[in-house]
């Protein structure tokens, strides 16, 4: 899925130079005060937009917070971007005339509604994302987008979605909860070299550092050794596992081919397929192995 990239219109530093004039010794610099919030998805509440509940024609609502970080703006609109699958970019008002700080609630109902795109649930696939940010009016009129129509450009080209500072945008990727962490064991099952160059069984651990992604703690079933184990990280999209290539541990050196993975939704118990790309290190190139976990 193509990530979205969001550009920032107002300048972070508060100001944004609109004219410069130079008679050959001094400059008349006109300044505009901008504006620039922050957003926080509450952590209690929906991260994403469950497609398993809206299926199951369960109400789904999401729960974010909005305030301004910086600038004094005269009205805050809270505005949605939605991005397909596919790559359409839809826009929208969800809130007119807020006030800020302030906690919100929509239904995706709601959200749906509100855009002129969308009809029903069943416009809402797996892979599309809601982003949801503010639009600031200035006390002269001037209109600041924090988001340009696209999704992609703006007007001064600074990227917001590096910043360290706040959150100017925050998203509901369309996707189902999953929950795999917690202690494995790990088999090879099945390999094309010779019995004891793995250590099998060997206990694993799955973390998720961030929803649907997740890093084992040895993805290579101990080839180098009990105590350097090189993880890996895969993630589950309703069911769907899909391995990275690089490892945690030695991207470049380490690197995983995936083959296919699976999960048994009954048993929790995850098989991968796996390999190493030609230019792994230490002879690794031609290692095939299916490492089965099952939960403890």
């Amino acid at each position: 899925m193509e990530k979205i990239r969001f550009i920032l219109i107002a300048v972070t530093a508060l100001t944004l130079f609109v004219s410069c004039e130079d008679d050959g010794g001094s400059s008349k610099i006109s300044l505009i005060e901008g504006a620039v919030p922050n957003m926080v998805k509450s952590a209690s509440e929906e991260t994403i937009i469950d497609l398993i509940k809206l299926n199951d024609n369960e109400p789904v609502t999401l729960t974010f917070s909005a305030e301004i970080a910086q600038g004094n703006p005269e009205s805050a609109d809270i505005v949605g971007i939605y991005t397909t699958v596919d790559g359409d970019v839809y826009n929208t008002l969800l809130l007119s005339n807020v006030s800020l700080p302030q906690e919100f609630s929509l239904t995706v109902d709601e959200v749906i509604a509100a855009f002129n795109e969308l009809n029903s649930i069943a416009d809402v696939k797996l892979g599309d994302v809601l982003g949801v940010t503010t639009r600031f009016t200035l006390d002269d009129g001037t209109v600041l987008d924090i988001v340009s129509t696209d999704g992609v450009t703006g007007g001064t080209g600074t990227n917001l979605a590096t910043t360290v500072l706040f959150t100017t945008v925050i998203t509901y990727p369309v996707s189902c909860p999953t929950s795999l962490e917690g202690d494995y064991t790990g088999t090879v099952i099945a390999t094309n070299q010779t019995a004891g160059t793995f250590i099998s069984p060997q206990q694993i651990t799955i973390i998720q550092p961030s929803a649907g992604t997740y890093v084992l703690s040895d993805g290579t079933a101990g080839l180098f050794g009990a105590a350097t184990p090189v993880g890996l990280q895969f993630t589950d999209v309703c069911g769907t596992l899909t391995v990275a290539s690089p490892s945690t541990n030695f991207p470049g050196q380490v690197d995983y081919v995936p083959g296919s993975a699976s999960l048994n939704a009954d048993t929790g118990v995850i098989t991968l397929n796996l390999g190493f790309t030609a230019t792994s290190c230490c002879g690794l190139p031609g290692i095939e192995y299916t490492l089965e976990l099952v939960p403890n």
